[in-house]
């Protein structure tokens, strides 16, 4: 009863919920370090409501891949949502593989978003797509590379298998180790951060993610900037319950749900913070810099299965 009703809805709730405030963090940190007071934490919830409040303007070339866009964008994230442990090892939807759906349904999301950008004929919509296809075509292999390894180590291709089977380890192997390096990279990657990407700007040389949403507003633009709030939430939420979910809760009893859930937000925070660190201290990339940051994460993806199989 409790994993087909309640898990679910608070999985949902937790990433749905915390998602924005993440992305508040991470930008009142950054303010910080600049030595600015920053926006409130909760200013991306006010956005987003101001956003829904508005009505979209839709360009008179756009097709319907244009409106069914951001639906299709907001609600694959939410399918992920229910694949990855959060709270507890269980998850609601648990089937051999499902790793690799969560892959597929990132790429999913990104397909139709590239398409959109090119949908309404907009200059800067084609150029943001095109980059967005070319960074993936580089960090999906280090990040589906990565997450092997892991399943490799434990012998499975079950997220929940994988966090139940990492509670037993108090100390990251070396393959471990190197898979975690690797996956953070892909993670800035994929999120569109510094110094892939920079996800205040509206420069043409450095728009890549912002391009291909230009076209977007209103309730349209809240519910892809939703998605890519829970986007970066769930890419942090693989990273700390797969590689450190010490805390993470085995069953589905209250007092452990509540322990999990604090631990939860502090590794979150943790990484977030690392986040701004990483961000205040870099300039974003030049474009063509990126496949040596990219190849990096695949390179040591690569030196994860070697060790594992060298050294165990």
């Amino acid at each position: 009863m409790i994993q087909l009703i309640i898990l679910p809805i608070l999985q949902i709730v937790v990433i749905v919920g915390l998602s924005p405030l993440v992305k508040g963090f991470i930008n009142k940190i950054e303010a910080r370090f600049q030595c600015r007071r920053g926006p409130s934490l909760f200013q991306p919830y006010y956005n987003l409501t101001k956003l829904f409040r508005k009505d979209a303007v839709v360009s008179e070339t756009a097709s319907w891949i244009f409106m069914a866009t951001p639906y299709v964008t907001f609600i694959s994230i939410l399918i992920i949502a229910l694949l990855v442990p959060v709270l507890s090892s269980t998850v609601p939807a648990n089937f051999t593989g499902d790793v690799i759906l969560v892959i597929y349904l990132f790429a999913l999301g990104r397909f139709f978003l590239a398409l959109s950008s090119l949908d309404t004929g907009s200059a800067f919509g084609g150029m943001g797509g095109s980059r967005e296809m070319t960074i993936s075509s580089m960090a999906e292999p280090a990040m589906m590379l990565s997450v092997f390894t892991v399943a490799i180590i434990n012998g499975s291709t079950n997220l929940s298998s994988i966090t139940q089977a990492m509670l037993s380890y108090k100390l990251l192997s070396p393959s471990l180790f190197l898979s975690l390096a690797a996956l953070a990279i892909v993670i800035i990657a994929e999120a569109g951060r510094i110094p892939v990407d920079n996800p205040f700007t509206h420069l043409e040389l450095t728009m890549i993610h912002e391009g291909m949403i230009l076209e977007f507003s209103g309730r349209y633009l809240a519910l892809i900037e939703w998605a890519s709030c829970m986007k970066l939430l769930i890419l942090l939420t693989i990273l700390v319950n797969t590689f450190l979910p010490w805390g993470v809760a085995s069953g589905l009893t209250f007092p452990g749900l509540i322990i999990s859930f604090a631990l939860y937000v502090v590794k979150i925070g943790f990484f977030a913070l690392l986040i701004a660190i990483v961000e205040s201290s870099f300039a974003k990339a030049r474009l063509f810099r990126i496949p040596n940051l990219l190849g990096t994460s695949f390179i040591l993806a690569v030196l994860a299965i070697i060790t594992h199989y060298v050294v165990g």
